[in-house]
């Protein structure tokens, strides 16, 4: 499974970092990455990073959020910075762990910008 932390309350203009490590497995060597979600709504991507480090991000958080990973220690990151109120949600990472096919999701950390 996947366990993140590292979400809360954040200021604008602030920096948070949540983390997501498979719990009792590894990583595959395939893309990690975060989305997010607002109740009610569908499941956004945020960022992707393949397993040689190739990023991608939506247009909203280019330039702010950094994703990184750990294959050693099967953890990805999301390093945001210069947070904005519009930033608030709950955040899931997704990763393919153990050798299966399927993605999992972490349980989701909720991420709040306010001042």
């Amino acid at each position: 499974q996947l366990l993140e932390s590292g979400g809360g309350l954040g200021q604008p203009g602030g920096s948070l970092r949540p983390s997501c490590t498979a719990s009792g497995t590894t990583f595959n060597c395939d893309a990690a990455g975060w989305y997010r979600q607002t109740p009610g709504q569908q499941r956004d991507l945020v960022a992707t990073i393949t397993c040689g480090g190739v990023t991608n991000y939506t247009d909203s958080v280019k330039g702010r959020f950094t994703i990184s990973r750990d294959n050693a220690k099967s953890t990805v990151f999301l390093q945001m910075d210069n947070l904005k109120p519009e930033d608030t949600d709950v955040y899931y990472c997704s990763a393919g762990l153990g050798g299966e096919e399927r993605d999992y999701w972490g349980q989701g950390t909720q991420v709040t910008v306010s001042p």
